[in-house]
């Protein structure tokens, strides 16, 4: 059926439409740059409530397995891209990306010019917009939904590993692969949501990992000052989402960037080595610069691009942060040291409450 993408600006976009109904879909419009990936990017916890627009013009030609799911389930609101094959030839594949979204009636509208369409975007930055069936509309797209790390979250604790370091990993829509990466280098991990921080201390951990998540960090303003009072007490590694709850939590400022990063081929340089590095990443937010002044946070990392911060360090804590995803899932593997280099942090500080 005829699909229309409409955006907040008034632009309209023709289409075909997929698991489409009656009902309009609202969400926010952001686009992903990479050629592959696209499994973990639907189930991606930060996408919640987001229209993604696929800009690699044929997406789903290795169909989807059902081991590279970053959640239980696809987080994005619809989908946008030029044309989805139905055709894929991978041996683990069991489902094309057509019959996956079908199964959890999430829209694809295809054949729009996604050209045009990021064009928009980088333009005039991210924005609301709507998926209907009906090319004219009364009503502009509907606000954008900041709210999903409420959605995303876990809501029971649960524990994975027998090693030997013991990391709590504070759930903000944690990625699989993060629990993963941390398993694999021999952890205990605990998941913990994150309104039940408060029984963090009961656990004993090692260290702290908190976690990605979706929307504006802002959001979460009433969990600073829970967040700061771990972060002084553990060795902790923030990705994504928690680098800027870290960075509000110690009295830095954080804004919202015209279209965000997003794809896996973003270059980062390390101001600790003075090397560059390919990362993958998937947001919205950075911390601002200046607002680093009146702390002891120092910036360790930052995007070749366009200068905005990647990662922080403290002048007396063991602390590391990472705007990117060291993960890399989808991505370059380039940045995975960085969990090597938190458990020796934890390493170091293990069995000294110097910190309290």
């Amino acid at each position: 059926m005829k699909g229309y993408l409409h955006l907040e600006d008034g632009s309209v976009f023709k289409g075909k439409l997929e698991n489409g109904t009656t009902e309009d879909v609202n969400g926010e419009v952001v686009f992903f740059t990479g050629m592959t990936g696209y499994q973990e990017v639907l189930t991606d916890p930060s996408y919640k409530n987001q229209i993604v627009v696929f800009t690699y013009p044929l997406i789903g030609n290795y169909g989807i397995n059902i081991s590279d799911d970053e959640s239980k389930k696809p987080q994005v609101k619809a989908v946008v891209l030029y044309e989805c094959t139905s055709n894929y030839s991978h041996f683990e594949a069991k489902y094309s990306m057509k019959e996956y979204l079908e199964k959890w009636n999430i829209p694809i509208i295809h054949h729009i010019d996604t050209r045009a369409v990021v064009k928009k975007i980088r333009n005039h930055g991210s924005m609301a917009a709507t998926i209907s069936p009906f090319e004219h509309k009364e009503e502009q797209p509907c606000e954008i939904f900041e709210n999903g790390v409420f959605e995303v979250a876990s809501s029971s604790i649960e524990t994975y590993g027998e090693g030997d370091k013991h990391i709590a990993l504070i759930d903000f829509g944690f990625k699989k692969s993060i629990l993963t990466a941390l398993l694999k280098l021999g952890c205990k991990v605990t998941t913990v949501p994150f309104k039940m921080m408060d029984q963090v201390n009961e656990l004993n951990p090692d260290g702290l990992l908190l976690s990605n998540g979706p929307g504006d960090p802002e959001q979460l303003s009433a969990y600073f000052s829970q967040i700061k009072q771990l972060v002084v007490k553990y060795p902790t590694f923030g990705i994504c989402l928690g680098h800027q709850l870290i960075s509000l939590a110690f009295g830095a400022k954080t804004k919202k960037l015209l279209f965000g990063h997003r794809g896996a081929n973003q270059p980062v340089f390390d101001n600790k080595t003075k090397k560059v590095f390919m990362t993958s990443q998937n947001h919205s937010y950075v911390v601002i610069g200046d607002s680093l002044k009146d702390t002891d946070l120092s910036v360790r990392f930052y995007h070749i691009n366009d200068g905005s911060i990647e990662g922080l360090s403290h002048a007396t804590l063991p602390l590391l942060t990472a705007q990117f995803h060291p993960e890399a899932h989808p991505g370059p593997s380039d940045s995975e040291w960085m969990f090597d280099e938190f458990l020796e942090l934890v390493k170091a500080a293990k069995g000294d409450m110097l910190y309290v």
